[in-house]
């Protein structure tokens, strides 16, 4: 019988090269489907105000998304390393740009997006175990402060545990890893295209006949007002400037769902044949995942008129577009479908966000223990820090306030309480933007600055479709800058408070050794 064997890069790192075409695949889809694709159409709506054009705001993140894909792929093909996007910064433009990211990654980005993930998951698990709610308090909040408290209610704690459970598993090694995430990744897949299915099996002709007739017509919008007295307030409707503007802001939830996808540039180190295996994979899973996000958009226009898509309670769109096909047990298989995408998205981001920080401490710029890898060959080191700081971010909640300067109650009659990660997560989008164009630029740098570097893939029609890209991700975050100041800013104070923490990681730290920390 033959014997199965495992193949180690080398000595110098101690990763197993275990992930194949079809596992890479799955870790980009898989990282890219969690819950936004059931929510963020309702936003959507109320800004661009009509079915045409909020088909055509998932279109333009898809052309991003795939473009994105094809610029990461030649970058990920040159550099099989582990770490992704970090070395990308780092070799392009200098170790402070790769720090930023990777401090902004760290920070929020990754730590804000598993709270959030795992928060979804338990809130959902109350729809199927009405004891799980949201006021189900363990410690009610504790105010800290005028703006912000922190708390732990039954679906904080099950939040808490999932990224815990999760974070052992990957420690455990990457095949028991890449198996939860192949297996989740399946049956989410699975799961969206029955909604799908389900949606135009049952599709209401009226509503489509509604839908479709007047298409590009926007409705119910309200103007956008800008932070900034020179810049006029618009709105969807107020013209092609209007929608132009609604496109760009509109972009904030549809980006948001379709994050993840350069995750797998994280692990190019565990990736076999990573020159050939990451382009393909990047491009089949993005292609596969914004496929599946456009048709589930067409799913919702079939079953609900669009002034309900815009009012859909919660803000849950798939959950009415499923209750109107199947009634009230559409709710509980809704909430059972969004559990394994989160679940499975939390395995994706989890597996592949602690490359990076294992790249960072070798590079003696996140803490140093980060850097090694455990027995089995994985940064176990690196997957608890930021288990921590993650579990760390499900417990603060942010107070709010009506227009009188009074707190908000919900229905209950109680004070409303939200949480901190999803107004760090707001904060950042800005900066996700900001970076996602310095990498593809660092596509043209280093055409520049090694023009001879072997490059088994390059990006597909450059130079002139990575720069498009560039110019409309910047137009997008340009138009946030203008009309979004309150979240923009402070994601920029968020990135520059990466500056003084590089200088002072530099002072008291060094690049570890190649021999150090491998396995």
């Amino acid at each position: 019988m033959a014997q199965k064997t495992v193949e180690v890069e080398d000595k110098k790192t101690g990763f197993i090269r275990g992930l194949g075409l079809l596992d890479s695949t799955m870790l980009v889809a898989g990282s890219m489907i969690g819950s936004g694709i059931f929510l963020v159409s309702v936003d959507i709506a109320n800004q661009v105000g009509s079915t045409g054009w909020l088909l055509v705001v998932w279109i333009i993140t898809g052309l991003l998304t795939i473009v994105g894909a094809l610029s990461y792929g030649e970058l990920a093909a040159m550099m099989p390393k582990a770490g992704g996007v970090y070395v990308y910064l780092r070799e392009a433009f200098s170790p402070l740009w790769g720090f930023l990211y990777g401090w902004t990654f760290f920070l929020v980005i990754q730590a804000g997006g598993l709270a959030a993930v795992a928060v979804a998951f338990a809130t959902y698990l109350g729809d199927v175990a009405p004891q799980v709610k949201s006021t189900a308090w363990i410690i009610p909040p504790i105010d800290i402060s005028r703006n912000y408290a922190i708390s732990l209610s039954w679906p904080q704690l099950i939040a808490i545990l999932m990224l815990i459970l999760l974070t052992f598993i990957n420690t455990r090694g990457l095949q028991f890893a890449k198996l939860v995430q192949n297996t989740f990744t399946s049956a989410k897949t699975l799961a969206l295209l029955g909604l799908i299915v389900i949606c135009v099996i049952g599709l209401r002709g009226d509503v489509v006949a509604q839908n479709f007739s007047n298409m590009w017509t926007p409705q119910g919008v309200k103007p956008f007002e800008p932070g900034f007295e020179f810049v006029p307030a618009v709105s969807a409707a107020s013209g092609a400037l209007g929608m132009m503007i609604a496109l760009c802001v509109a972009q904030t939830g549809s980006i948001f769902a379709a994050d993840g996808w350069y995750y797998l540039t994280f692990t190019a180190g565990e990736v076999k044949e990573p020159k050939r295996t990451i382009p393909l994979s990047l491009v089949f899973g993005t292609v596969l995942v914004i496929s599946l996000y456009l048709l589930a958009n067409f799913a919702y226009l079939f079953t609900l008129p669009f002034s309900e898509i815009q009012n859909a309670p919660d803000g849950r769109v798939a959950t009415a577009s499923l209750n109107v096909v199947m009634g009230g047990v559409g709710k509980i298989i809704m909430a059972i479908a969004i559990m394994i995408s989160t679940f499975g998205a939390n395995n994706g981001l989890i597996l592949a966000g602690a490359r990076l920080f294992y790249t960072m401490a070798r590079d003696g710029l996140f803490f140093r223990p980060a850097g090694r890898l455990n027995k089995r060959h994985v940064p176990g080191m690196a997957l608890i820090f930021q288990c921590v700081w993650a579990c760390l971010l499900v417990l603060p909640r942010t107070r709010s306030y009506d227009e009188t300067g009074a707190i908000k109650l919900d229905l209950g009659g109680s004070p409303e309480y939200g949480s901190l990660y999803n107004n760090l997560l707001d904060y950042v989008v800005f900066a996700i933007l900001i970076f996602f164009v310095m990498t593809i630029l660092g596509l043209f740098v280093l055409r520049y600055k090694r023009p001879d570097a072997e490059r088994p893939y390059k990006a597909w029609g450059y130079p002139v479709v990575p720069a498009l890209y560039v110019l409309g991700a910047a137009a997008i975050a340009i138009v946030q800058f203008l009309y979004k100041p309150k979240t923009t800013w402070p994601g920029l104070i968020i990135v520059l408070t990466g500056i003084p923490v590089y200088f002072i990681w530099r002072m008291v730290n060094k690049p570890m050794k190649e021999e150090e920390g491998a396995g």
